[in-house]
């Protein structure tokens, strides 16, 4: 071929890869593994290009490991289970896993386009019963260690998605997923004690070296450790008390008011007693408050006809209130307000009239005014505080701990604002939990010999609410225990739950129990995991919570599942807009003399802001036309080449042509000559024009081993970039020269191998070379030739720069001059001797004509 044709050559290596299983990974104690991992997708229908940038970053890393000599795990499976597949079941009147069987068998057909270096044999799906039947066994050893329960709660429900979310899964006050406003709804459910591991999960975040600390910030916060006290305020009136959590009980002194949550356990007592409160609540809109919008919301409080009995105060009696800006499920579920030294309670204070104590000033003496005119949140000394006043802030706190457990009027504690998981979800495709209830018998576990607990094929998704529930036949069943009527669970597990230990799975997939402990013990933890950081509080927690409950009960050995995390960044594109206002895509735009028009020329079109690519914005390409059109090691290319991974990249017609180009002329280079005759072997330079050939080609191989060490792949790509100016330069003079030039142009294939792998395949090949690029070990370095006592020299003619030479730090003038003046690229503009050469040592060279 004269010409590149990438269609052609990487259907070809596809084909050789898969047929000589080059990807396939075994346990070998005798080698050094390295486990690779991008998160697995979605099935939606097509790969998009977060799903290139995201797999390419990971193929490159599985490759180069590979070249290095290590033992690669680097699979590939389908996070199946989700609302969305039952949603596109009900719109297109399809049943849920045929939608998403025909999803996986498109999306992996893409991927394989792409060339990425998986292990296919290792392909898991999670809808699959042979993958779900070992989470089932998973959770009733939880269920039967304590770690799985039922409970009545409050959760966020989806109005929209008909489901409950974890808290994790509340963006902002809406669904993660649907974007809906998150209402507050009593419902049983059952949950996972990630509280359990609340502690071990903030201390172990410490030993997570390798990972970004913004994801190690977002889990501690959300972990959310406090220091702090319950304190019992007593309710003479009902013979009850108010146990608050406060991490502030040096202001007590300050306290005017106590807040309860609108579910606090002593509210449903005080609206049996005080039926205008239900109905002052009703009115009200409490039910929209969340954690999320907690401080944007107008604070709104009822007060009730009963006070509390201050713990340090025996005479004074604190109002008690319901407001919106409490709860139920962090801390206690009601809080003491201390306006003076709290904006929040400052302005509560002042919208219904409560008295504003100041207790802690700057000045430790302060003459006591009580004139705030906002909260005081600094530190300082206490004031107005009895047997706390001149005290420091911490030693306050101290010191009224130790009075509040004299008093036995409460105690020192610790809080964290992190919460069991919530785990049932109201939908048909999911995980069945498996789980019966028996009148006689009560909660009873789905025996291990009737697992799976498989979904019905036949259900009726028009319905509303949870399809299970209507289903009769399957929810209908025989007691384990006392074989009489008894009832399925129709809950389903949140997808979370299958995601938590897929990375464990893929170690074994066809292995008859969860975990293959071998297995298992070599290839984890996940040397290398890539995702997007969106999951940082998500996925990547509960996977945590996961192996360490998991580890408790001794179904694995492991105490963190990912050493190293790179969390990409989004593939964004400028959107359009037409003159009816619409969003529209790409492809139909077209640019004349810096205008924008619609393909067709006939409306206007005003380009907008370049943002993340969203089908709701059009602003998207399709990989398989770009992968058509180009080749898939030209995506490759350009999507590394952008910016670092980490970093959002902006996906452009131009950056991809470059890359296109780029290839093309790697090509002409690599068929530029006849090499296969030419031995692959390194010689002895004989002159500096060959060695400084050597002195680039290793450098490179230096800076690009170094910066994808350090994911700075763009960088690795820049060195690459002047490798290849300096191969295409060198020129061919004699066999020696012919015999450099093969092999740096084999060492130059190798490095950009784990980038675009067909084109440097079938380079290899056309340079003579008989085994596979993807078998070849990366080179290495010889230190002889990145010696500092050389120095790059350029040199001008006229004032502009033409050439640059490599010298010796000692070399004479004469020399230098020399070398400068048979440089090939000065040579052309010496039609005569030069007038004046002017040298500035270790600087420059000025050739005048």
């Amino acid at each position: 071929m004269t010409k590149y044709n990438p269609s052609k050559i990487e259907k070809k290596w596809q084909d050789f890869w898969k047929k000589n299983k080059t990807f396939l990974s075994k346990t070998d104690k005798n080698l050094k593994k390295y486990y690779v991992l991008e998160m697995f997708p979605y099935p939606s229908g097509d790969i998009h290009m977060g799903h290139v940038r995201n797999y390419t970053l990971g193929d490159l890393i599985a490759r180069y490991k590979r070249s290095k000599g290590y033992n690669v795990l680097h699979p590939m499976g389908w996070d199946s289970f989700g609302l969305p597949a039952e949603n596109a079941a009900i719109s297109n009147n399809v049943h849920p896993k045929s939608w998403t069987e025909k999803n996986i068998k498109n999306m992996k057909t893409q991927l394989k386009k792409m060339g990425l270096s998986y292990d296919w044999s290792k392909e898991l799906s999670t809808c699959n019963s042979e993958y779900y039947k070992h989470e089932q066994k998973i959770f009733i050893e939880f269920y039967k260690k304590g770690l799985a329960y039922q409970k009545e709660t409050i959760v966020n429900w989806d109005p929209l998605e008909q489901s409950v979310l974890a808290n994790e899964q509340v963006i902002d006050g809406k669904g993660w997923r649907s974007d809906a406003i998150i209402e507050k709804k009593k419902m049983k459910g059952w949950f996972l004690k990630i509280t359990d591991f609340a502690e071990e999960l903030l201390q172990d975040l410490n030993s997570l070296n390798n990972w970004p600390e913004k994801v190690k910030l977002m889990q501690k916060n959300w972990i959310g450790k406090s220091f702090g006290a319950y304190i019992d305020f007593h309710v003479k009136e009902i013979n009850d008390k108010i146990t608050v959590f406060s991490t502030r009980p040096d202001t007590l002194f300050g306290a005017s008011f106590i807040a309860l949550s609108p579910e606090h356990k002593l509210v449903d007592k005080l609206k049996k007693k005080f039926p205008e409160i239900n109905k002052e609540l009703n009115k009200l809109n409490f039910k929209d408050t969340n954690e999320h919008n907690i401080d944007k919301v107008e604070k709104i409080g009822i007060r009730i006809p009963l006070k509390a009995s201050h713990p340090f105060l025996k005479n004074k009696l604190i109002p008690i209130f319901i407001a919106n800006f409490v709860l139920v499920d962090y801390g206690t579920g009601a809080v003491f307000g201390c306006p003076a030294h709290d904006q929040r309670d400052f302005d509560f204070a002042k919208k219904y009239d409560l008295e504003i104590i100041e207790v802690v000033s700057k000045e430790k003496n302060k003459k006591i005014k009580n004139n705030l005119q906002s909260a005081f949140t600094e530190n300082g000394y206490l004031i107005n505080s009895d047997f706390l006043n001149g005290l420091n802030v911490d030693e306050a706190k101290e010191v009224s701990i130790k009075k509040l457990e004299k008093l036995n009027l409460g105690s020192r504690t610790t809080n964290y604002r992190l919460k069991d998981w919530g785990v049932s979800r109201q939908r048909y495709w999911g995980c069945p939990i498996p789980i019966i209830y028996c009148e006689n018998c009560g909660i009873q576990t789905v025996p291990e010999k009737d697992l799976p607990v498989k979904l019905p094929e036949k259900i009726n998704l028009q319905k509303s609410g949870n399809p299970l529930s209507n289903h009769s036949d399957w929810i209908n069943v025989k007691c384990p225990k006392c074989f009489g009527s008894a009832k399925r669970e129709t809950d389903t597990f949140d997808t979370f739950f299958e995601s938590s230990w897929y990375f464990a799975r893929f170690t074994d997939p066809n292995y008859d129990d969860g975990i293959n402990k071998v297995n298992a013990d070599y290839w984890l933890p996940v040397d290398q995991y890539i995702g997007g950081v969106e999951h940082a509080v998500l996925h990547l927690l509960y996977s945590r919570f996961f192996i360490k409950a998991m580890n408790k009960l001794d179904l694995i050995n492991l105490k963190e599942p990912f050493k190293s995390l790179q969390t990409q960044g989004m593939v964004c594109h400028q959107t359009y807009k037409n003159s009816s206002n619409e969003w529209i895509f790409p492809k139909d735009v077209i640019k004349i003399n810096e205008k924008f028009f619609t393909i067709d020329k006939k409306d206007k079109v005003t380009p907008g802001r370049i943002e993340k690519m969203s089908k709701s914005k059009k602003n998207v390409i399709d990989p398989n036309t770009i992968v058509d059109t180009y080749g898939s090691d030209t995506a490759r290319f350009f999507i590394l080449s952008d910016s670092p991974p980490q970093r959002d990249m902006e996906w452009t017609d131009e950056g991809v042509e470059g890359a296109s180009r780029f290839l093309n002329k790697i090509w002409q280079l690599i068929t530029a000559d006849d090499y296969k005759n030419i031995p692959y072997k390194k010689i002895k330079h004989k002159n500096e024009y060959d060695f400084n050939m050597f002195s680039c080609t290793f450098k490179t191989i230096k800076n690009v081993t170094q910066a994808i060490e350090d994911f700075h792949f763009n960088i690795a790509i820049a060195n690459i970039r002047t490798l290849f100016n300096e191969l295409s330069s060198y020129r061919i003079k004699t066999n020696n020269n012919r015999i450099i030039l093969k092999f740096c142009i084999s060492n130059f294939l190798i490095i950009l191998n784990p980038i675009c792998p067909h084109i440097c395949e079938e380079g290899w090949l056309i340079l003579g070379n008989k085994r596979s690029i993807s078998n070849s070990p990366w080179p290495s370095v010889d230190l002889e030739y990145l010696n500092n006592n050389y120095l790059i020299l350029p040199i001008q003619i006229n004032g502009k720069r033409r050439a640059e030479i490599k010298i010796s730090k000692t070399s004479g003038r004469k020399e230098i001059e020399n070398s400068a003046l048979t440089h090939h690229n000065v040579v052309k503009f010496l039609t005569k001797t030069p007038k004046k050469v002017i040298y500035i040592p270790n600087k420059i060279i000025n050739i005048v004509l």
